[in-house]
């Protein structure tokens, strides 16, 4: 929208090109302190990042999604 490079981006907010590619397609995660920067650097706040979130209601665990979750987590454990 700001017609901004990544490569612009990434040296105003001090990360390499291939950090700020990270950030962008979601594979690293962004600390608070450099989301604030962002939310400055694109004179936004940083509510703006967070858009159509609601607050969720408690969700109830079906016997089926939690088999499926323990079986992500321990699948997840497999170093190899």
């Amino acid at each position: 929208m700001m017609r901004m490079s990544q490569q612009k981006m990434a040296e105003v907010i001090g990360v390499t090109y291939q950090q700020a590619h990270k950030y962008g397609r979601g594979i690293n995660r962004i600390s608070a302190g450099r989301l604030y920067e962002i939310t400055k650097l694109l004179s936004v706040p940083v509510s703006y990042f967070f858009g159509g979130l609601e607050e969720s209601k408690e969700q109830v665990v079906l016997p089926r999604q939690r088999v499926c979750l323990e079986l992500a987590r321990n699948f997840s454990n497999i170093d190899n």
